[in-house]
């Protein structure tokens, strides 16, 4: 076998990206501290073909070094917007016909692995904190908590890998169908 060379990879220009059909997903960022990890969640939303992503609360917005050092110019690709307040963009989204999904551990939660989206819904995917999490109000406010099922000792990943870990899944899925 032979690594492909980039130039071997078939990617996609910045404007056919912007003109290709995304996957129904929205990514919500509640709160997060890390830059490394904004931007890898751009990047994880280029490759996936991620229709949005809002940036809430704290969470930085590019144009950022530490942003771009992670999304390595993901931040043209991937619509983005800036909201302060969670909740209230939560509560526009279902007013859209949005299913929220928070990407959390809770009681009655569904997990990852028994989740079936349905490829004719729209979700958007709340990923939280690096400490805190999601914030309680907009976990209420979700239509459906999804939890990673985890083995080890740990009870968290980061936030950039949950992101990949939720975004593949369910990319795989709704690509089935």
């Amino acid at each position: 076998m032979r690594k492909l060379k980039n130039s071997e990879l078939d990617r996609l220009s910045v404007n056919d990206f912007k003109q290709v059909t995304k996957t129904p997903l929205i990514i919500i960022l509640d709160n997060i501290r890390s830059l490394n990890n904004i931007g890898s969640v751009f990047r994880t939303s280029d490759a996936f073909l991620i229709e949005k992503i809002y940036l809430c609360g704290i969470t930085a917005t590019p144009p950022h070094k530490d942003i771009h050092k992670t999304a390595l110019g993901s931040t043209e690709t991937v619509a983005w917007e800036y909201v302060e307040s969670t909740k209230a963009l939560v509560e526009k989204l279902k007013t859209e016909g949005v299913k929220i999904c928070s990407i959390e551990q809770a009681e009655n939660a569904t997990m990852l692995n028994d989740f079936t989206p349905n490829p004719q819904t729209t979700y958007a995917l709340v990923f939280g904190n690096e400490v805190k999490g999601v914030a309680q109000e907009v976990v209420s406010a979700s239509d459906l908590v999804i939890e990673i099922p985890q083995y080890g000792t740990k009870h968290s990943l980061n936030i950039s890998v949950s992101v990949g870990v939720v975004v593949w899944d369910l990319f795989s899925k709704i690509s089935k169908n």
